[in-house]
Formats: C-alpha cells, sequence, structure tokens
C-alpha cells in the first residue's frame, strides 16, 4: 500500500504562492533542489490537481535542455518527465508526460491500495479534498513572510493531529519539518 506524501515549498507564514499565483520567491538553492531530487527520485508515482499539473508541464518536460540549466535542475526534469504522474481533473480532457487523468478523487483511494512506495501529492486544492488520507506532510519553510496568497494547510474545517517525524535546516535558512499523520482516516 502506497503512502500519500503532501510536500511543497511554503513560507513562514504559510503560503505555497503569493498573490496572483507567484512561486518566484520559492526557488530552491541547489542543496534544497538535490534533497527534493532525491525526494522525487523516491517517489512511486506524482498526484497532482489540475493547476499544479499544468504548471509543472509547461516547464519540466524540457528544462534540461537548457544549456544554461544547472546540473540539479536538469536532473529534476529528467526525473519529472520518466516518473507516473495521475491528475485528478474532472475539467481537463487529457494529460501528457507519462501522466493518467482521473476525474473523481474518490478513486485515490484505490491508487493508493495499488501503489508501492510514496505517492508524492501536490496541490493545495487537490489536498482540500483528500487531507483525511495524508499520511505524512513535508513543510519546507523558506526564510520568507509573503503575507498572503495560496496557504499550504487549506482551509476544510478538519483538525489534523500530527506526529513530528524530523526536522532539517538547510545552510540556506530553508527548515524542512515531516509530520506524520496521526488522525484516523475516515
Amino acid at each position: 500500500m502506497g503512502t500519500l506524501v503532501y510536500s511543497m515549498f511554503q513560507s513562514l507564514d504559510g503560503y505555497i504562492e503569493a498573490p496572483g499565483h507567484d512561486i518566484g520567491w520559492s526557488a530552491p538553492d541547489e542543496e534544497v533542489h538535490a534533497y527534493a531530487n532525491e525526494e522525487a527520485r523516491n517517489s512511486a508515482l506524482f498526484l497532482y490537481g489540475r493547476r499544479l499539473y499544468e504548471l509543472m508541464a509547461e516547464y519540466w518536460p524540457t528544462a534540461d535542455e537548457d544549456p544554461d540549466a544547472p546540473p540539479v535542475v536538469a536532473e529534476f526534469a529528467r526525473i519529472w518527465r520518466d516518473k507516473p504522474k495521475v491528475v485528478v481533473s474532472p475539467t481537463l480532457t487529457e494529460v501528457g508526460w507519462n501522466a493518467r487523468l482521473v476525474t473523481d478523487v474518490r478513486e485515490i483511494a484505490a491508487l493508493k491500495a495499488e501503489t508501492d512506495g510514496e505517492i508524492s501529492v501536490g496541490g493545495p486544492i487537490l489536498v482540500s479534498s483528500i487531507i483525511d488520507q495524508i499520511d505524512e506532510f513535508r513543510l519546507f519553510f523558506h526564510p520568507i513572510a509573503l503575507g498572503g496568497g495560496t496557504p499550504f494547510f487549506p482551509a476544510t474545517g478538519k483538525r489534523i493531529s500530527l506526529r513530528h517525524k524530523e526536522t532539517r535546516t538547510f545552510a540556506s535558512g530553508v527548515v524542512l519539518v515531516r509530520y506524520a499523520s496521526s488522525t484516523p482516516a475516515r
């Protein structure tokens, strides 16, 4: 059985993007990027909502073709392109780049049952629908406060009990905090 891991970069005040969907502030340095590459390499598949999938598919399929791309960026592009992806969207009609489309979040329980290893989950709108199924939260806090934007934790009205697993500080000041969900799935 797979484990759902929700992992995204965020500001100290809890936002994964600034107003206007700005993520430019979150570009990782080489050390954090190398860690994220390893995390991606160890994932069995990526599970995305529509908006995050479209953002990723806009850049990563050819990022390694840029002669100025740093080695960690080119490496992530190859990992991303080759890794299986599942996109949850009732509005998309097709997806590419080694991805398959599911239209209903209720299909995620079956996906989790049939997958061995970590399922890397991305997209706060998707997470708001499946937060009870998330097994681990990985929060990469960047040393910046945005004052608003899209929160890492969606406003679901549900309480989530967490158990600390690890804290790691990178030279850039980014702090990774890992929590396991101790709230039983409903």
